[in-house]
């Protein structure tokens, strides 16, 4: 036996000398006695807490791009296709910022038009689950992307 042990021992026994009334623990139940020995699995699991785990707001993010697209898109096509006049002074010797510029605008009106339309559809589409909702806003946010670009374009044309 060590001599912590042993130490310990005889302090256990000169406390039981004393009085037989103290309860003096038991020198094997240490470490042991205020420890839990119920393990993590044996616990119930609790029941979560939105069963459904629907999100009431979902139709939010979808119908704000849809009411700012409401404005948004015919603008945007009314004044890309207005763009166009931008090259009635030069003719066919333009600036060649001028017709680069024109060229992304009618690319983006173009492969723009399909991007917002299914960003529009997928914002829509998407389950209405609170793990979808930040996906959800920024797929409205992206419909409206391209309209916007076309028309910052438009106003920011080189001069001829």
């Amino acid at each position: 036996m060590d001599g912590w042990r042993r130490g310990f021992e005889s302090e256990y026994v000169s406390a039981h000398r004393m009085s037989s009334r103290t309860r003096v623990p038991d020198p094997s139940a240490r470490f042991t006695s205020r420890m839990t020995t119920q393990p993590f699995g044996a616990q119930p699991m609790s029941p979560p807490q939105h069963p459904d785990d629907r999100d009431p707001l979902a139709w939010v993010a979808p119908l704000v791009a849809s009411v700012v697209l409401l404005f948004l898109g015919p603008t945007a096509l009314f004044l890309g296709g207005l763009s166009i006049m931008a090259t009635d002074s030069c003719g066919s010797d333009c600036s060649s910022a001028l017709t680069t510029q024109l060229s992304v605008i009618y690319g983006t009106i173009g492969i723009g038009g399909i991007l917002t339309v299914a960003a529009y559809v997928v914002a829509w589409a998407l389950p209405w689950k609170r793990r979808w909702t930040v996906v959800r806003a920024c797929v409205a946010a992206a419909s409206l992307l391209p309209p916007l670009l076309v028309v910052f374009l438009v106003f920011t044309l080189p001069a001829p």
